[in-house]
């Protein structure tokens, strides 16, 4: 096997493996599945065609931020706004319960699309990409204890956006 398979085979085995956490990351910062999946395989391609993750240290991290920079350059050419949308029929799988609490999703996917991007971009990549804060801190340009600081600030906001949707929700309940 040459040079040129074995990073093929490299490339498609790190797709295998962080492919599904790279669209979701992609999609939470685009609010578009169809450009976060042409993000995503276009930085897949590139690093076929330009053999640049041999270099890298880190290759999960390393392709989080291909993948962010490549959403974020889409997004000035196309020089729209980005928002997360709630369409559950185009929106990535956030859980892959067989019981899928829909209305639970729905609760998670707004009150995600009301963080500050920061802090969403941080949560993603902390709970679905699995990155520490050292890896998102040098993703980010930012200190580990900043990323720590925005995953803490989005975790309370979450917490009191999705108890405060509950609390709405039983009180609606029980007045029927």
């Amino acid at each position: 096997m040459g040079e040129t398979e074995r990073n093929i085979a490299e490339i498609e085995a790190l797709y295998r493996q962080h492919g599904a956490a790279l669209l979701l990351f992609a999609s939470a910062i685009s609010g578009d599945r169809g450009r976060a999946q042409d993000a995503l395989h276009q930085v897949f391609l590139n690093a076929i065609e330009n053999k640049s993750l041999s270099r890298a240290k880190n290759k999960k991290a390393y392709l989080f931020a291909c993948v962010r920079n490549a959403v974020l350059n889409d997004a000035k050419l196309q020089n729209r706004s980005i928002s997360l949308g709630s369409d559950p029929d185009t929106e990535p799988a956030w859980f892959s319960s067989p019981e899928r609490d829909y209305a639970g999703e729905q609760n998670l996917r707004r009150a995600l699309g009301e963080l500050p991007e920061d802090q969403r971009e941080v949560i993603v990549m902390h709970v679905w990409g699995e990155l520490t804060f050292s890896e998102i801190g040098e993703l980010l340009g930012v200190s580990s204890n900043t990323v720590a600081s925005r995953y803490r600030y989005a975790l309370a906001k979450l917490r009191d956006s999705m108890f405060a949707k509950e609390k709405e929700n039983s009180c609606a309940d029980s007045r029927q």
